[in-house]
Parts: C-alpha cells; structure tokens; sequence
C-alpha cells in the first residue's frame, strides 16, 4: 500500500495513476503529479484565478480550485467512451496557478502571457483551468507568438466581442481586440451557444444555441472543421456556454444553452483537427449547486485531453453502444 495516496506531491512519474480516496487526498487536475518540471511534458494544466474583469457577479477566481476538486472521479477509472487512460500514453502535470497580482492590474496580462509563454516555449500543450473569460485574451497572445494566427472555436453565451479599448480588462470585450490585433484569425473561427446579441458578427461564424438545438452537434462540428481547416485551433469553453440548468455556477447565466451531454459531444467530435490549447472558464463556485457546473468543467476539460491522448496513439475501445 505504499504506492497509494496523495501522488499528486509522492509520484515520481507522469505516467502514474495510483488508488486514491476521491473523498481525500491532496489535489490536483486528475490527481496529476504537481510539478513545475516540464521535459517530455505533453500538457500542461494550470490555473488562473482571476476575476476582476467581470461585469455581474464574482466568484470565478476560485475556479481551478473547484474544477480540479471536482475531477476526482475522473482519475479512478478508464476513460468514458474512449475506453483508455490517457496518462499511459499522454505526460500530463498540474503546474499549479499563475501568480496574478488584483492590486496592481496593469501587470495582470504580461503575467499571464509570460506564465504562458514559458510552458508553450517547452514544447508543451496548454489546458488553463480559469478565471473569467479576460484571461483567454493573454493567453491567445502567447499561442499566436508561436503559432501565429489561431482559429478560435469560443463556446459561449455571449460574443465577447463589443467595444473595446487597448488596455481596457473586461471579459466582454477581449475576443474583438485579439481579432483586430490578428492574434486570432476570425475567418477560420466560429462561436457556438451564443444568445445574446451584437450588432456585428466580427467576421466570425456564429452558431447560435437554438441553432444548434435545431441542427445538432454534429453539423455544428462540421461547420467547426469546414473552417479551421488545419489552422491551429484554440478552444475556449465559457462555462456559460451550458444552460444554467447544467451550469448555475457561473457570472453571467442566460437561459437557452447547451446541455451538459451537448457540450460533451461537442469536445468528443474535434479529435481530427489541429488541437493547441484550450482554456475552461467561469466557473463560480459561490453560485454553484452540487458542484454540478464544477463537474461540466472538469469532464470537458478531461475529455479534450483524451483526444490528445488519443493523437498520441491511445486506442479507444468502446463496449455498449455509443
């Protein structure tokens, strides 16, 4: 029994996965090694805990605590429907949060693109645990340092795209700015969930939720690849993207969003495109039930990096019919 517990701070290696209590033990995203020694790493999980941009209500900078308490469940069994684990075959660690100082504002976006840009500059994929939506502007910044020009697939209920100023830090701006820097390539990106409304659609495709409840997930997937070809594609999933029936914990809810299974299939469907980073966001535990939208969280974030694991050559085996 000494190979048990607490291998978050105890494991030697990535690829570890020792029995656990899900009701103890210390913490991590998936009960990942906790280390900040990053040769061979695949990805990288981190937290922002951030919320000072937002428009309604806090509470957001105690995600990524929420998201990796509510990932234990995850790190028991195999992976549903991929039928794998994926740290057999995918270097996973928690690297812990960034350092971000509220009191000195103007140093909160080159904090988070540096803190970003050094575990990109490692070869490593990024999977950020937020946070309000702000901080997918810096951390776009860093991905288009090495990739150039991202496609962007925002899963959301709002735009995020009004008016906007240089240095502004609001959550409800920042994706009109990256695209008029170029950090973002609007003609390869699309927005999924959207119901609330803008005057322009910035040069993005918008899937709107009733869109998407009259079409389904699978001709919204097909938009997705139709237009970020193999652009490298950032994911960023706003919690808010989900109907606040499967996600109360969250800023600013709005009636009308997706279902916990439709977000699921939705991250499920996007193996074959060029994957580089994803960020989940705004989840508030304060107006959290049941840690239900923590849960959403954690199980989006999980399963894209299933499809990490299974680019890197893990082989899904599904028993049951999917």
């Amino acid at each position: 029994m000494s190979e048990t517990g607490d291998q978050a701070f105890r494991a030697t290696s990535n690829n570890e996965r020792w029995a656990e209590m899900t009701y103890g033990g210390a913490l991590s995203f998936l009960r990942r090694r906790m280390t900040r020694e990053l040769a061979g790493v695949d990805v990288v999980v981190s937290g922002v805990p951030y919320d000072a941009s937002v428009t309604y209500r806090p509470g957001c900078r105690l995600g990524p605590r929420a998201i990796r308490a509510a990932s234990v469940q995850l790190a028991e069994l195999k992976a549903f429907p991929f039928g794998f684990d994926p740290f057999e075959t995918l270097s996973v660690v928690d690297w812990g949060d960034c350092m971000v100082d509220p009191h000195h504002p103007e140093t909160v976006t080159p904090d988070i693109v540096d803190h970003a840009r050094k575990i990109i500059a490692t070869g490593a994929k990024m999977l950020t645990l937020g946070g309000d939506h702000y901080t997918s502007y810096p951390l776009l910044k860093a991905h288009a340092e090495k990739y150039g020009p991202v496609a962007l697939l925002q899963v959301d209920a709002h735009c995020d795209t009004w008016p906007d100023d240089p240095t502004r830090l609001d959550h409800g701006s920042m994706f009109g700015r990256a695209a008029a820097e170029g950090i973002i390539d609007v003609t390869k990106s699309t927005q999924l969930g959207l119901r609330t409304y803008n005057d322009s659609d910035h040069g993005f495709e918008i899937l709107t939720a009733p869109w998407v409840h009259r079409n389904g997930i699978d001709a919204a997937v097909k938009v997705i690849a139709e237009r970020a070809g193999n652009t490298p594609l950032y994911i960023s999933f706003d919690i808010d993207g989900l109907d606040p029936a499967f996600a109360p914990g969250t800023g600013t809810p709005v009636p009308g969003g997706l279902s916990s299974w439709q977000g699921l299939d939705l991250i499920r469907a996007l193996g074959p495109l060029n994957l580089i980073g994803m960020d989940v966001v705004e989840v508030s535990p304060p107006y959290d039930h049941a840690e239900i939208t923590a849960l959403a969280a954690a199980h989006i974030a999980h399963d894209w990096l299933c499809l990490l694991a299974a680019k890197a050559g893990a082989k899904p085996h599904a028993v049951g019919r999917l």
